[in-house]
């Protein structure tokens, strides 16, 4: 019995189901086509993995991240973390191999975001990041480019913030406006540890000039109104 997946299913809500799909694009041509949902809050789901993560296993998790239903991919992936989170050295890195075995089930924002820093981020704090730097250049979709930019909030909270702006430049012209948000968001957190670094990363190359207009407002929303106006408007003194 896949109890994670009944439970799931047992909190299915048909009301909240098209705000839900509207929210999160799921219309023709959107980057949320043809997605589905059972109508469940992230915090509902929350509570759900709390409740049995510790009586899920791998072929449960395999049932729910190929499911149909956005919020069981979730629940699939919250209890994925729990089990990295609380596993010794090679149960992590069992986890970190089914995770990445299954980037194509990670299909939109919200499971790149709430997933892959606390894992694969955190997974690599001690070790080789080419594998970030391969998906933000090659990855074969949207979200393992997403991915590879996102993991680096690991490194930021620890401080380090080489890579992220190293994949940022990756990325800085890349077409979608969800990659934009990404880098901007990722940048501004950069920011907070050494805005002095993150200038001097707007500035280098001329990049704020050039850099996706959503991209750069992301990245100074926490700079003072005059100083974000000036990159806002190019008027920046050296």
């Amino acid at each position: 019995m896949n109890e994670l997946l009944s439970q799931m299913l047992a909190h299915a809500d048909p009301a909240q189901v098209d705000g839900l799909a509207r929210f999160f694009k799921t219309g023709p041509g959107q980057y949320g086509e043809g997605d589905r949902f059972l109508g469940i809050k992230v915090p509902v789901t929350r509570s759900v993995v709390k409740s049995c993560w510790k009586r899920v296993g791998f072929p449960e998790l395999e049932t729910c991240l190929a499911s149909e239903y956005h919020e069981v991919r979730l629940a699939g992936l919250l209890a994925l973390m729990e089990i990295f989170r609380h596993g010794k050295e090679d149960l992590r890195q069992d986890c970190v191999h089914f995770y990445l075995a299954h980037t194509d089930r990670i299909n939109n924002w919200d499971l790149v975001d709430l997933s892959c820093y606390p894992l694969l981020g955190e997974w690599l704090l001690d070790k080789d990041r080419t594998l970030l730097y391969d998906l933000a250049r090659s990855g074969r979709t949207l979200w393992e480019q997403r991915i590879g930019i996102v993991s680096t909030m690991a490194f930021v909270r620890h401080g380090q913030l080489e890579d992220t702006f190293a994949i940022a430049d990756i990325l800085l012209h890349h077409p979608h406006d969800l990659i934009h948000k990404a880098v901007g968001w990722l940048l501004r957190e950069a920011g907070k540890r050494d805005q002095t670094a993150l200038e001097a990363f707007l500035k280098g190359n001329g990049r704020y000039q050039t850099m996706p207009r959503t991209m750069l407002r992301y990245a100074i929303e926490r700079f003072p109104e005059e100083r974000r106006q000036q990159y806002l408007s190019s008027t920046i003194f050296f």
